[in-house]
């Protein structure tokens, strides 16, 4: 089985509903960078203060101070780790191999973009209770309300066509080099996220052999 893996996929394509079947299964914890850094913060190690000063200023914290906080949190991890958003270009993944983490799988969730347009700009969700809703493929009984608590339904801003495809094209820039990289360590494992939740996670266990 494979217990060291990293997850990737477009924003809107599941990866995080996997992230969250994989970690239970494979009893391994599910590390983002966000999580990382709340984690370095609260614990207050040197890499963590410095990291602190960069996100109460309102900035984004610098490759080398994430690549610190990832070597070390990973170091101290013997059970395996489901990396999620993390690296995110050649450069961190270039840290994450010099730091001497060795990676058994990298899984690629692939989904086209025009569906995940349809998916982002679909959805729709209640400020009140938290429901979430989608135009076409899950809509509310009644037109703009939730079915839950009778809320106003929203579309998040960042929800809109045109922020979803800037998002994407960052993705897909960022992504293609990872692509590459892994792909030529005979790492990368393409798996297709135009399914059912169950497909889609079956597919990764027969890739990460359990």
């Amino acid at each position: 089985m494979k217990k060291r893996v990293i997850l990737m996929g477009p924003p809107g394509g599941g990866k995080g509903t996997q992230a969250s079947l994989l970690k239970e299964a494979m009893e391994v914890p599910h590390i983002s960078t966000g999580d990382m850094l709340r984690a370095a913060r609260k614990a207050g190690t040197e890499l963590g203060k410095k990291a602190d000063a960069y996100i109460v200023a309102g900035q984004l914290v610098p490759d080398e101070l994430v690549n610190g906080i990832v070597a070390e949190r990973l170091s101290s991890e013997t059970r395996g780790f489901l990396l999620d958003g993390y690296p995110r270009t050649v450069a961190q993944a270039d840290s994450l191999e010099a730091s001497g983490q060795v990676v058994d799988a990298v899984v690629l969730i692939e989904v086209p973009d025009e569906l995940i347009v349809d998916r982002i700009v679909g959805r729709r969700s209640c400020p009140k209770c938290g429901s979430v809703f989608h135009l076409s493929t899950l809509p509310p009984k009644v037109d703009g309300v939730c079915d839950a608590c009778g809320g106003e339904l929203i579309q998040r801003g960042d929800d809109c066509e045109d922020v979803v495809k800037q998002r994407l094209t960052t993705y897909h820039d960022q992504t293609q080099p990872l692509i590459e990289y892994y792909s030529s360590r005979g790492l990368l494992y393409r798996v297709n996220g135009n399914n059912e939740v169950s497909a889609v996670f079956a597919e990764i266990r027969k890739v990460l052999e359990f």
